[in-house]
């Protein structure tokens, strides 16, 4: 092992004994465990967020299978790319077996054309793919290949799966054994409860402290709650402002409004805020809620929510916050009635698919004549 690899790299597993997490389709009743064991695997997509596993299952899987294995990464690759590890996987010299595995990391980063191409291979078992994804691959990969394809969802990993895997860091040979170190579980548990999921945070965090802080008179590298905290930063938050993690948000935020539910419906802001999200973009979700939700309940939800919209677009952030907050709480904790826009969605049906008639004379504008000129009375 190269030590001068990032920690997080070194640690990855290297068999499905050592992989943690994911028991949901990795347990050993479960149709992954079962196919990678005999080596009997099909097209898959892995989707989950950055950290839980994604690329080392496959670094598991090119340990594993008989195949050979070829590696690329969307961000960098191309159609050129696919067709060469295609001549490869065909080289009855080179390989045999006459098919490869072939790992796509950030899948969702290839073009139409680019995932049309894998099509025809995929199709016929020259490729087997295995592709990694951040983003919801129905929405980010092409139809024909999700059909073609298992699509597995990973989830964060936990704080105790996290922990075990520092634990683990520290006595490792790949890891920290030749460092003498002295951390308590306590501070380990923080750190783990930091990275929000993502074991990669988590194990940099650990190199940091430990390659950073001085080395003691007795020889020892002490790792305190402080130093943890100055080389993990902040709580990571898995929010992207353009991937599913802001739809996720957003609807979120708004559910949590329409239920009637002001701790959550602020929590939510706050992660939006935290990313970054454009705190004009999420005054216009609460217009629309004051609006759809609130509606006849309070109307004046609506005069709130448009104040602070305005509000919110001449001031700008960090205050804008605080008038988000009055703003959220403000409709969060309104009765509710969505009337009008029940009325408005059926007005709107019937007009269009309906035979609603012409308007009755006694409502229409009566004309008249005055002074030789035709003259329209009763208008509002």
């Amino acid at each position: 092992m190269d030590l001068s690899k990032p920690l997080a790299y070194r640690m990855s597993p290297k068999t499905l004994e050592d992989y943690v997490g994911q028991e949901h389709i990795l347990g050993k009743d479960k149709i992954l465990y079962r196919t990678i064991k005999a080596d009997r695997l099909s097209s898959i997509i892995l989707w989950g967020p950055p950290g839980c596993g994604k690329t080392s299952l496959a670094r598991v899987i090119s340990n594993t299978t008989k195949y050979k294995f070829l590696k690329i990464n969307a961000v960098t690759s191309g159609v050129a790319d696919i067709k060469n590890a295609v001549e490869i996987a065909q080289n009855t010299l080179l390989n045999p077996s006459g098919k490869c595995i072939l790992f796509i990391d950030e899948i969702h980063r290839f073009n139409k054309l680019q995932q049309d191409a894998l099509l025809p291979y995929v199709e016929n078992g020259t490729v087997i793919l295995i592709g990694a994804t951040t983003e919801n691959p129905y929405f980010e990969v092409n139809k024909a290949l999700i059909s073609r394809s298992m699509v597995f969802h990973l989830t964060p990993l936990t704080e105790e799966d996290i922990f075990n895997v520092l634990k683990k860091a520290l006595t490792a040979e790949e890891g920290l054994k030749n460092y003498n170190i002295q951390i308590e579980d306590s501070t380990l548990r923080k750190i783990a409860e930091t990275s929000n999921g993502d074991v990669r945070t988590a194990l940099n965090g650990l190199e940091v402290a430990v390659l950073t802080t001085q080395m003691g008179e007795n020889g020892v590298i002490t790792i305190t709650d402080e130093i943890a905290k100055e080389c993990v930063q902040t709580r990571k938050a898995v929010f992207d402002k353009s991937g599913d993690s802001h739809y996720d948000n957003i609807s979120a935020f708004i559910k949590s409004m329409r239920g009637s539910d002001p701790d959550a419906a602020i929590f939510y802001l706050a992660r939006a805020l935290n990313a970054g999200e454009d705190p004009v973009f999420m005054a216009r979700r609460i217009v629309i809620a004051a609006a759809e939700d609130v509606g006849m309940a309070n109307p004046n939800a609506l005069v709130v929510a448009t104040s602070a919209m305005q509000a919110v677009t001449m001031i700008g952030m960090p205050e804008a916050r605080i008038i988000l907050a009055e703003a959220t709480i403000y409709v969060a904790t309104s009765k509710k009635s969505n009337a009008a826009y029940l009325a408005i969605d059926k007005a709107l049906e019937d007009v269009a698919t309906k035979d609603t008639g012409t308007i009755p004379m006694h409502i229409r504008n009566a004309p008249a004549e005055r002074n030789g000129k035709r003259r329209l009375w009763g208008r509002i």
